[in-house]
């Protein structure tokens, strides 16, 4: 049997703009793992079975996706650990299909190569296609498409759940945006995105990159005046996540709120 960890995300930037002719978003985005993640099994067994997590449909596609592609029958018992909050806009069930995808194809006798295997996971989500990568990435058009990214990785992570709060579909999410003429201005925010990321040296210059395009939430104002030298909200919420120098800060900060919302500190992590 083979395992892994699945690791989080956060989007640290997220600009959006129109709907491509593909009926998706075209985004830029800047992608970064974290050490808080779930853990995914996978063993060869006589047909596919994917344990542990009932509400999956991630794993199995992707496994499904990777037997069609690999020319055989989908014979793999996956079990799914969870510990990445369900949907949180953390990745998380992109990670664990990402992360079943790379076990199960060290099981083949032919196993795919890996931009046939990115092809799968591109297939299956831009998130699954980031996960099978290293380190922080730039995503672009539909966020499949990266780069990697020289980033600082020495700070700490604070992820807040506010109490009572439950995410919306994302397509819901999106339709707000477009409602909103969220797209407006699109361009002159990626540039100014792609200038902030030319300008960081230090964890603190990521302060400078713009702000979630889909969502926002007032203890992202909250984190910044407890110490938070960025905050804001990941993906399509709801979490929001303050970026700290000090582990003794981003606790001072989960202490100060934890009436109100649940807390996890993580770290950054360059792969899974």
């Amino acid at each position: 049997m083979n395992r892994a960890p699945a690791t989080a995300k956060l989007n640290l930037a997220l600009v959006v703009g129109p709907t491509r002719d593909d009926g998706k978003h075209e985004v830029l985005t800047v992608l970064q793992r974290l050490d808080l993640a779930d853990r995914v099994s996978i063993a060869p067994a006589r047909a596919l079975r994917v344990d542990g997590f009932a509400a999956d449909t991630l794993v199995r596609g992707a496994l499904e996706a990777l037997a069609a592609a690999a020319g055989v029958e989908p014979s793999w018992h996956a079990r799914i650990t969870k510990r990445i909050p369900v949907a949180a806009g953390l990745g998380g069930g992109s990670s664990d299909a990402a992360t079943a995808l790379r076990l199960a194809n060290a099981t083949l006798s032919e196993p795919l190569p890996g931009k046939a295997l990115d092809e799968v996971a591109r297939g299956l989500g831009a998130d699954v296609a980031f996960f099978l990568r290293e380190g922080p990435q730039l995503g672009r058009g539909d966020g499949s498409d990266l780069e990697p990214l020289g980033l600082p990785q020495d700070y700490w992570v604070l992820l807040l759940q506010p109490n009572g709060s439950a995410k919306t579909s994302t397509a819901d999410v999106y339709r707000r945006f477009d409602e909103r003429s969220g797209a407006d201005g699109f361009d002159a925010r990626a540039q100014e995105l792609m200038r902030a990321l030319a300008a960081v040296r230090r964890p603190r210059d990521l302060t400078a990159l713009p702000p979630n395009d889909l969502a926002e939430s007032p203890f992202a104002a909250e984190l910044r005046q407890l110490g938070a030298f960025r905050a804001d909200v990941t993906g399509a919420g709801p979490t929001v996540y303050g970026l700290f120098h000090h582990r003794r800060r981003a606790e001072a900060a989960q202490r100060a709120v934890a009436t109100r919302a649940r807390g996890l500190i993580a770290v950054p992590a360059w792969y899974g």
